[in-house]
């Protein structure tokens, strides 16, 4: 019994040997690769990467791009906790290189958070060092123009074109592209609607930037206003002298209204007057009625007397 346990155990080992062997051939050429490139990466760990349902090659290479870039502090545990949490490792590294190379500060855990949130972090980065330009309407909502009506009633139509570049600081939880352009269409309308004449800011379109600038709209994005540039402007309608003829006409109408309303009640009046004038002429008639009869009722108690032709009393 002991021999059969030892050669059983043997056997159990040898099958062990067999089958690591068997996977360290499989990924013998993917462990040369990681230790000339000295990413340090065991047979072993590549293994157990396969048993973790890891992509190992995924694994190394990112971790000899980032260690050829001299970027060591990521950690082969750190690139597979990323792999199994759905993340792109190969994009994080990506970005981390550039951002190295641009001397720009992003560590592991922010790329890989701004990558879990769904945030391409590789364009981000490349946003930092190259900034891009955003067009102040977007033509893809359907508007063209940023309108906005002067003190003394002309409407301006403007259009802005807003440069930008990555907030990396901001980027997890900041705001995004729509509530820069929403913030700066805004800030131009509101700059148009405080200016004395149209006049003034046709002059110098640039005076529209400046006081958007000094607002501070990227507060809370995602991203940094590098400059406002407005590209267009032009003059539109008269808004104040519609606005003005629109209020005459509705005055106009009130007062017809008003005098409607006056010939009403004078004609009502004067019904009324008829009325109480046919009211009255009513009992005069009535008291006249009674006159014959008071002076029969008088004549019966004799209290009137006949007076004769000649004056004296019958």
């Amino acid at each position: 019994m002991p021999r059969l346990l030892l050669l059983l155990g043997i056997g159990f080992v040898v099958l062990l040997l067999l089958i690591f062997l068997f996977l360290f051939s499989k990924y013998f050429k993917l462990w040369l690769r990681a230790f000339v490139t000295r990413a340090r990466i065991s047979p072993l760990t590549l293994v157990f990467m396969s048993l973790r349902k890891v992509n190992p090659n995924v694994i190394v290479d990112a971790k000899i791009s980032a260690v050829q870039a001299a970027i060591p502090e990521i950690s082969t545990a750190a690139l597979e906790a990323h792999y199994l949490a759905g993340g792109n490792v190969q994009r994080v590294t990506r970005a981390l290189i550039a951002a190295s190379r641009a001397r720009i500060e992003l560590d592991w855990d922010t790329a890989a958070a701004i990558d879990l949130a769904g945030r391409n972090v590789l364009e981000a980065v490349q946003t930092s060092v190259d900034p891009k330009v955003i067009d102040c309407p977007d033509p893809r909502r359907g508007r063209t123009t940023l309108d906005g009506v002067a003190r003394d009633g002309i409407q301006l139509k403007a259009r802005a074109r807003v440069t930008v570049r990555t907030n990396l600081s901001q980027l997890v939880g900041g705001a995004t592209e729509d509530t820069v352009i929403a913030r700066v269409g805004e800030g131009i309308v509101s700059a148009i609607g405080s200016s004395e004449s149209h006049k003034v800011v046709l002059a110098n379109p640039a005076l529209i930037a400046q006081a958007v600038l000094r607002k501070s709209l990227d507060s809370q994005t995602a991203y940094e206003i590098v400059s406002i540039d407005i590209a267009d402007i032009d003059v539109g309608d008269n808004v104040g002298a519609r606005l003005q003829a629109d209020q005459a006409e509705a005055d106009m109408r009130v007062a017809r209204a008003l005098a409607e309303q006056r010939r009403a009640e004078a004609v009502a009046k004067e019904q009324e007057m008829r009325a109480l004038t046919q009211e009255n002429q009513a009992k005069v008639v009535l008291a006249e009625a009674e006159i014959p009869k008071a002076m029969a009722e008088a004549f019966q108690e004799g209290q009137l007397r006949v007076q004769m032709a000649n004056g004296h009393p019958g």
